[in-house]
């Protein structure tokens, strides 16, 4: 399963912003951004004005980095959104919402998206009953997401909960205590809470 393997705050520090793929540590001191608020590499420090091109490129490296995918997975995803009705750049992050791992972190159970792949990775939920362990899997309107009985991650979600570090979304209904949620409705844009503007994909892409 290709990834990212190299120093995650390094893409932080490209973008120019945090981006959360570390969990807690993003919220401490210790965040690269707070050290240092500049590109990484020899000439960080000097970069000069972007192009309107590069203006776009930064916009699709941003949320192909938040969500954790590649270039080929984030092609594919909107290809789909582009061959669905609506809006191509709202459909391209409702499709990345979607994403079983991606849920799981915004269902509070994982301090980050890469928290979250790696737990659905290792086979610990399931979904309308039967366990998933694929992090691309795309959930439904009615489906159940649920930490699988067999699952030891039961104190590791609760601290996570108990942190409090995001609010849960509308379209999610989370229980807590039985550790289960239900998707209740498809994702609206103002329903994600990400600093991307899609328009900008779209127009990359569309060249």
């Amino acid at each position: 399963m290709a990834r990212y393997r190299d120093a995650k705050c390094r893409l932080c520090r490209r973008e120019g912003m945090k981006l959360f793929l570390k969990g807690a540590r993003c919220f401490t001191d210790k965040c690269a951004i707070e050290r240092r608020n500049y590109p990484p590499g020899q000439h960080g420090l000097n970069r000069g004005k972007l192009t309107p091109f590069g203006v776009q490129l930064r916009e699709k490296q941003k949320a192909k980095r938040i969500y954790g995918v590649l270039e080929s997975q984030f092609r594919k995803y909107f290809q789909w959104a582009e061959a669905q009705k609506g809006v191509t750049g709202e459909n391209l992050l409702r499709l990345l919402e979607l994403r079983l791992d991606n849920v799981v972190h915004r269902l509070g159970f994982a301090a980050s998206r890469r928290e979250g792949r790696q737990m659905v990775a290792h086979g610990h939920f399931q979904v309308n009953g039967r366990k998933v362990s694929v992090p691309s899997y795309l959930v439904k309107v009615g489906d159940v997401v649920q930490l699988r009985s067999t699952s030891k991650l039961g104190p590791r979600l609760d601290d996570n909960v108990n942190a409090g570090r995001g609010q849960v979304p509308q379209w999610l209904e989370l229980d807590p205590n039985e550790k289960k949620a239900t998707v209740r409705s498809l994702p609206l844009r103002d329903d994600i809470q990400i600093p991307v503007a899609e328009q900008l994909i779209v127009e990359l892409y569309s060249k």
